[in-house]
C-alpha cells in the first residue's frame, strides 16, 4: 500500500511541475471571438482603413480643455465604406450632441477627444472606442454594451473622454467624425 501512494504522490509532483513549468502564459484560445476578430482585421485592411483602439472613460468631472474647434452636425450612422468592411456592427449612442476637440495637436502628444451623447435606453455602458483612418478621413466610433439583468444605468445622457495615443495619427489634416446613431458630429484636425 505504501508503494501506492508514494506512486501518486511522486506523480502529483511530476504533474504539478510541469504544468506550471509549460503552462501557456497567454489567453486560451476563443475560437468564434477569435476569427472573428483576424477577418474583421483582414477585411479592413483590404479595404484601407487603419484601426486603433481607443482609452475611453467617463470622467467625473468633464474637462476644460483648449476646444477653439467647432464641431457641426452630421447624418448618423458609420459610413458604408467601414459598415461593409465591419463584422458585426457597433452598438452606437442615440446622437451625439456635443464635441471638445482641440483644432490641432502634435503627433508626438495625445489627442483627448470628450463628447456627450444620448443613449437610446438605460440598459448600456460605454465598452470602448475605436478609430479608422482612411485618406485623410477620422471616423471614431465609441462602442457600447448592454447591461444584463435588472442593472440600469443612471442617467441616459453621458459624458465619454477618448483619447488618441501619441504617435498614433500622421501629421496632416483629418477631417474626423464621431459616429452617433442618429446624429453624428464632424470637425477638422490638423496634426503637426
Amino acid at each position: 500500500m505504501k508503494w501506492i501512494v508514494l506512486t501518486i504522490i511522486v506523480s502529483l509532483v511530476v504533474y504539478t511541475y510541469l504544468t506550471l513549468h509549460f503552462r501557456k502564459t497567454a489567453p486560451a484560445f476563443r475560437p468564434y471571438e477569435d476569427l472573428k476578430s483576424r477577418v474583421n482585421t483582414r477585411r479592413l485592411l483590404s479595404a484601407g482603413f487603419q484601426r486603433i483602439a481607443l482609452a475611453a472613460q467617463r470622467p467625473a468631472d468633464p474637462a476644460a480643455f483648449d476646444s477653439s474647434t467647432t464641431s457641426i452636425a452630421a447624418p448618423g450612422g458609420v459610413p458604408a465604406e467601414l459598415r461593409d468592411t465591419l463584422v458585426d456592427p457597433p452598438l452606437l449612442p442615440l446622437e451625439i450632441s456635443r464635441v471638445t476637440a482641440a483644432p490641432a495637436v502634435s503627433a508626438l502628444l495625445a489627442y483627448p477627444i470628450q463628447f456627450a451623447c444620448t443613449l437610446p435606453d438605460n440598459h448600456r455602458q460605454l465598452a470602448g472606442a475605436e478609430l479608422y483612418v482612411k485618406d485623410g478621413a477620422l471616423y471614431v466610433v465609441p462602442a457600447f454594451e448592454h447591461l444584463n439583468g435588472e442593472l440600469l444605468a443612471r442617467t441616459r445622457e453621458s459624458i465619454v473622454l477618448l483619447t488618441v495615443p501619441a504617435g498614433a495619427l500622421k501629421p496632416g489634416r483629418y477631417e474626423a467624425t464621431l459616429i452617433g446613431e442618429r446624429a453624428s458630429r464632424t470637425w477638422t484636425v490638423q496634426v503637426r
